[in-house]
């Protein structure tokens, strides 16, 4: 009768490397004296010293973008090559690592969420807040519609500057943080007005329906999205925020960064 290792051995025979995911000290020495094994672990923090290392800026509780996310990270940091086989060994149902899942490291199919979290200058966890409520309304939209919104997330004094009023800034006042259940049911209802949302660093809405007035000379968009797109392409080259943008025609998410696309999200199939 064939053994667990006679059924599953291929999982994790003739691979280039192994991912640990945020391990115990004791494990991951257990796999540091593997020979002709690279080891790299992915985590939020470096916790047990590890020479190889892939910085998470997030926990990411969903295993697929916890996993893509390594892959890229570590495909920026030339930790490992186009085509390498890798064994992933992550926790999912306890704090004990008790899951593994074989992939190819596949350069083609950077899908930019490395680039959307890292050297941003505003806080992950925003970012993530943000991107979630894009995708949210992509999917629902609003009472039942279709809606397109604009939000730019991080270094607000900048984007202020360079951006007008278009009605009254219904957070002008206010102490109100993204992410906050109440705040994003505001922040849906508001989406169905021109104008973008301006978010800080730390995730305070600043103000929403601002006109955005960057130029747009040398910004390289898809061919068939408008000014908003435009606008929130401009806006990340002229400053240093990221924009999320939720397309009422095709009902795509897009993620803006340096005047880059970087990110493209089917909120469908999120």
């Amino acid at each position: 009768m064939d053994g667990l290792d006679d059924v599953f051995g291929d999982l994790y025979s003739d691979v280039d490397g192994v991912f640990l995911f945020s391990p115990s000290g004791s494990y991951y020495e257990r796999f540091k004296a593997i020979e002709d094994v690279d080891v790299v672990v992915v985590g939020t923090e470096n916790a047990v010293g590890a020479e190889t290392f892939v910085e998470l800026p997030l926990s990411f509780d969903d295993l697929t973008d916890r996993i893509r996310f390594a892959l890229e990270g570590a495909l920026e940091q030339d930790v490992i090559e186009d085509g390498d086989e890798l064994v992933c060994a992550t926790s999912v149902f306890s704090g004990e690592t008790d899951t593994l899942a074989r992939v190819r490291a596949d350069g083609e199919a950077h899908t930019g969420i490395y680039d959307l979290f890292v050297k941003s200058r505003a806080d992950p966890e925003v970012i993530k807040s943000v991107l979630e409520l894009a995708i949210e309304l992509g999917q629902k939209g609003q009472k039942g519609k279709p809606v397109g919104a604009l939000f730019v997330v991080g270094d607000a004094g900048k984007v202020m500057n360079k951006s007008r009023p278009l009605s009254y800034n219904p957070f002008e006042k206010s102490h109100v943080h993204v992410g906050d259940p109440i705040v994003n049911v505001m922040l849906k209802e508001f989406s169905r007005l021109d104008g973008a949302f301006v978010i800080s660093d730390a995730g305070k809405i600043v103000s929403a329906y601002r006109y955005l007035e960057p130029s747009a000379e040398g910004v390289d968009i898809p061919k068939g999205l408008g000014a908003r797109h435009m606008a929130g392409g401009a806006i990340t080259r002229d400053t240093n925020s990221i924009t999320i943008v939720l397309s009422e025609s095709d009902g795509l998410v897009r993620a803006f960064k340096a005047g880059e696309l970087i990110l493209e999200v089917d909120p469908e199939a999120y």
